[in-house]
């Protein structure tokens, strides 16, 4: 049954909220930022141990960091590693992934994972993917892990759940995005709601029967290609098709119209590192409440601030507090932590007036 389990870690995005550390050369998912010597993609592979096996791990990235992902997983063969000529959002490198595994194990049960979130708890954490495995041997189902929330978190998207099936498992009744304050002030009392974790399970059939039924403009580029898969012609007509795929997330392609997705509610110590501040609340702080990963720092009068600098360079700071100063070569950010929402929109007016040489 093990070898029947997959796993596909998406590493493709740019990580624009963590900039200017993480840049379109070097996006998050390849960065240490918690000072343990590991990448977050690293991470993510680590705790897949005694869960998948090595060679059933599928790592879906842009083209342009092939080379990285090679360098940091020298573990993971090259034909393991597919590469998207173009971004075109979850839903399209799903498809491809699915349709990939099932020429390589028609019977093959698939989680997706992102390659930029942390897990504290990683025994919990191996005890729910099997778990979620496990419910896909004996139900036609799409199971994504809901954490339950203990703040009103306007940045992550939300699942509420329906009627119970088990203990662990429920049908999912709605999915909703990104919520406001008070929606999700209302969420957190209601008891109903977990946080979406972002990674599902299915198995290969049940993903590309719905993506043929909710996504049929997908699915019929992937079909075309079915004599392709596992073959050298398959990435020369995944580079010629791609771009023609529309730009649209799993959850909004399949997710949110499917009739068959549970949730497993869990607990397992659970952060996508989005955001600078999502490092500060798991990253160690020292006496004085500072977040420092791998920068030394003098600080003075200075407190609950996360402050990173590249080079060994020295930072000195005096009276701050509740900011984020992350420092490179060529860019500079000094920014509240409660602003740092806004960081994107700074990405953006900085590609107005300079291009991209700052992104």
């Amino acid at each position: 049954m093990e070898n029947n389990r997959f796993c596909v870690i998406m590493c493709g995005g740019v990580g624009s909220r963590f900039w200017p550390y993480s840049r379109k050369a070097m996006p998050k998912q390849f960065i240490d930022f918690l000072g343990t010597g590991r990448s977050l993609l690293q991470l993510t592979v680590d705790r897949l141990e005694g869960i998948v096996p090595l060679q059933n791990i599928i790592i879906l990235t842009n083209e342009q960091y092939a080379s990285i992902v090679r360098d940091q997983l020298p573990e993971i063969k090259p034909e393991q590693i597919l590469l998207e000529p173009v971004l075109r959002n979850t839903a399209p490198c799903n498809a491809w992934a699915a349709w990939h595994i099932k020429a390589l194990n028609p019977k093959a049960k698939i989680m997706v994972a992102p390659s930029d979130h942390l897990i504290i708890k990683l025994n919990d954490f191996k005890d729910s993917v099997i778990r979620a495995f496990e419910f896909l041997e004996n139900n036609d189902a799409i199971v994504t892990l809901g954490v339950k929330p203990n703040r009103p978190e306007t940045g992550y998207g939300y699942i509420q759940e329906g009627k119970n099936v088990d203990e662990y498992f429920s049908m999912v009744k709605t999915f909703t995005e990104k919520p406001t304050k008070e929606v999700a002030n209302l969420f957190l009392e209601s008891g109903e709601f977990f946080w979406n974790s972002g990674m599902f399970f299915w198995g290969v059939d049940t993903i590309i029967n719905a993506m043929r039924t909710y996504a049929p403009e997908i699915a019929e580029i992937f079909d075309h290609a079915n004599l392709f898969y596992g073959s050298p012609q398959e990435q020369e007509f995944i580079d010629e098709n791609y771009a023609s795929c529309p730009n649209i997330s799993i959850d909004y392609a399949i997710m949110e119209k499917s009739q068959n997705v549970y949730v497993q509610k869990v607990d397992f110590g659970w952060s996508d590192l989005g955001t600078w501040g999502s490092v500060f609340d798991n990253a160690p702080k020292n006496r004085d409440g500072n977040v420092t990963p791998n920068t030394r720092v003098l600080a003075f009068e200075s407190n609950n601030n996360v402050i990173a600098a590249q080079n060994d360079k020295l930072v000195v700071v005096s009276g701050l507090n509740g900011y984020i100063v992350a420092d490179t070569p060529d860019a500079l950010l000094i920014v509240p932590k409660n602003d740092e929402q806004k960081i994107k929109n700074y990405v953006n007016e900085a590609k107005t007036h300079f291009g991209d040489k700052y992104l």
